[in-house]
């Protein structure tokens, strides 16, 4: 970066104070992982100064002959990948890329979307009464059981009840298999489209470690990074069963990302996903996405045993949500403390959860990052410890909850920031954490 570096000394410096602390770190939100060096020249390629509105071959632009071959090659690679017919590769994001399924196929303030509440681990995109898909349609969300699982029945009953046109299956916080084929016959039965939203899990479906939807969904909706390792982005695909209910679909949905949502596409964002579905293809991809169920398994025992109470009991993919009720701490403050100690996960709601959602009562962790650092099941188990120790230095600070005013609050939250950072137990094991990941560095 010898360029950034004369040019902008500041934004230089702050650039590597990351690379720095991503380095020293243990990166275990979910939705976080790193790209390999390939998948960053691509996004930080001349490619950045096209500007290609339209689609391969039909663009409002001139000079796209390149582009053209750049993006047919990334819908190409995903069709291959997943097995679909179709792929629109330009969203921007997940959250636009769910909304644009919404406005190719919905009719605002009529249609309905049953979806997984956003207290119970579901995504804004899925209903939310903030976000645009639940100001803009009708919602039904669905929820989970006591046990922290999908009630499959429940969600029968309420989508022959409620005629949903869209049912949302996927998640962002759910540590259980996905039973897409259930989902596709409740659809079925309803009269309504599956739209699942496999973000999270991705790359996991790629390397056989979780079942596909693509047998049972008319439409899948991946976001580009998380366990997939490409670039912030976002997919949308149409099924051979999308294609048998609506032969238009593919046209519907490709109208409503351009010119419906979006301008022109990020063209170094396209080649950068066209790189990470390369790399996802080879079989060592396989082997990471079955360390990421590994690794997760083995953490969750090892918290299991320090008697963190896991959401569901465990986990099935590559995520890990605790319910820290029982260690009388909210996850405000445990995401906090475990950053000051070298450990990055972030707070969390959890089912039937007491506490807002600013200071919700649990926290999420996630497996993709350290496995793509090498880190395999016996760094699990030193991890599991790290958790627990840095999580006991909370035992004395239970007062949080029996405020009741905003400014004690506040006063609480200060205080409690400035403890935390001049405990001397977290920051021991924050140097022993750095000094463990310079054994596994980053791509």
């Amino acid at each position: 970066m010898k360029n950034l570096k004369q040019k902008d000394k500041e934004i230089y410096d702050l650039i590597k104070a990351e690379e720095k602390r991503q380095t020293e770190v243990l990166e275990m939100i979910p939705s976080e992982n790193y790209t390999s060096p390939a998948v960053m020249e691509a996004l930080g390629s001349v490619l950045t100064n096209k500007y290609s509105e339209g689609y391969p071959k039909k663009r409002y632009y001139q000079g796209n002959k390149i582009v053209d071959s750049v993006e047919i090659l990334a819908q190409e690679r995903a069709k291959k990948l997943f097995g679909v017919p179709h792929a629109n590769v330009q969203p921007y994001s997940g959250s636009p890329a769910n909304t644009a399924v919404y406005f190719a196929l919905l009719e605002p303030f009529k249609d309905k979307i049953l979806g997984l509440s956003l207290a119970f681990g579901g995504h804004l995109t899925h209903g939310a009464p903030v976000s645009i898909s639940g100001k803009y349609f009708g919602v039904v969300p669905y929820y989970l059981n006591d046990k922290g699982l999908i009630d499959y029945d429940e969600v029968e009953r309420l989508a022959l009840k409620e005629k949903p046109k869209i049912i949302v299956c996927g998640a962002t916080a759910y540590p259980r298999i996905i039973d897409f084929k259930r989902f596709g016959e409740i659809a079925d039965k309803a009269g309504a489209y599956l739209l699942a939203d496999i973000s999270h899990i991705a790359g996991l479906i790629v390397g056989g470690v979780h079942p596909s939807p693509v047998a049972y969904a008319h439409i899948i909706m991946t976001t580009t990074h998380k366990t997939l390792r490409g670039p912030r982005g976002a997919m949308i695909m149409v099924t051979d069963k999308g294609l048998e209910k609506d032969p238009e679909l593919p046209d519907k949905i490709d109208k409503a990302v351009f010119p419906g949502l979006q301008g022109g596409p990020h063209d170094n964002q396209t080649a950068a996903i066209a790189v990470a579905l390369f790399e996802a293809s080879q079989p060592e991809f396989k082997t990471y996405s079955q360390q990421i169920v590994k690794n997760a398994r083995v953490l969750a025992e090892g918290l299991t045993k320090s008697r963190f109470n896991l959401v569901s009991g465990g986990t099935d993919n590559h995520l890990v949500l605790i319910d820290l009720t029982s260690k009388k701490v909210n996850g405000a403050l445990a995401a906090y403390a475990l950053e000051i100690a070298g450990i990055v996960v972030n707070k969390n709601a959890v089912p039937q959860d007491r506490l807002p959602p600013f200071y919700p009562s649990g926290i999420r962790l996630g497996t993709p990052a350290i496995t793509t650092r090498g880190m395999r099941e016996k760094e699990m188990v030193k991890i599991a410890k790290w958790i627990n120790q840095a999580i006991e230095e909370l035992s004395q600070e239970n007062g949080f909850g029996k405020l009741t005013t905003r400014e004690s609050r506040s006063y609480f939250w200060k205080e409690f920031r400035r403890r935390v950072r001049e405990n001397k137990n977290l920051l021991k094991i924050s140097g022993e954490i750095k000094e463990f990941t310079l054994k596994f560095p980053i791509p």
